[in-house]
């Protein structure tokens, strides 16, 4: 099973059907922030789903290597991380992620995705790593930003938010920017 220590008493770790009770109470805590941004909050009503959720994730991981996974801090669920699908083919991933509002601003999304840069690169040997945020989510875009990400363009209305269509900012970063360091290496943690 996928677990990764992010530093400063926090990890990533995958999902287990344990957690449906503490995934639920989180995205019900942070239901009006996150349904700004993330198009699955209506899909999302009761422990139930949030196990049905992480079923599926777990299915994902065993078929794919891509996964949804929950960002542990102090013992205390604050948000989750994951790969959307693995295209082993074309040796890329995008990475997805959100945090509750109590996790905010202490650098754990920085380094939960600096981890996962760096696993998707040495451990996975993949090639390119892309983060998509909404145009108007500039917290969400600090991310990448920091970890040295190259701002690709806009994708026009690439996303649906329940009653509109949003334009995405692309960024990316390929594994020879990391290495050669134009890429900053936050955190790289262990396996």
């Amino acid at each position: 099973m996928f677990r990764h220590d992010i530093g400063g008493g926090a990890c990533i770790r995958l999902f287990g059907a344990h957690d449906a009770t503490e995934l639920f109470r989180l995205v019900d805590e942070n239901r009006m922030g996150l349904r700004e941004w993330l198009p699955w909050l209506d899909d999302n009503r009761g422990e139930f789903d949030s196990l049905s959720f992480i079923r599926s994730a777990l299915r994902k991981y065993a078929d794919n290597g891509s996964f949804d996974a929950g960002i542990w801090h102090d013992g205390r669920l604050a948000g989750s991380i994951g790969y959307h699908p693995v295209s082993w083919d074309n040796k890329n991933v995008s990475i997805g992620y959100w945090l509750g509002h109590h996790a905010r601003g202490k650098g754990l999304m920085t380094r939960a995705c600096s981890a996962l840069v760096t696993h998707a690169f040495e451990t996975l040997l993949l090639h390119r790593v892309e983060i998509r945020c909404a145009v108007p989510n500039l917290k969400s875009q600090k991310v990448p930003r920091r970890l040295g990400f190259k701002e690709e363009g806009i994708l026009r209305q690439s996303e649906w938010l329940y009653d509109r269509f949003v334009d995405q900012v692309v960024f990316a970063q390929l594994k020879h920017e990391r290495i050669a360091g134009t890429g900053p290496k936050i955190y790289s943690g262990s396996q």
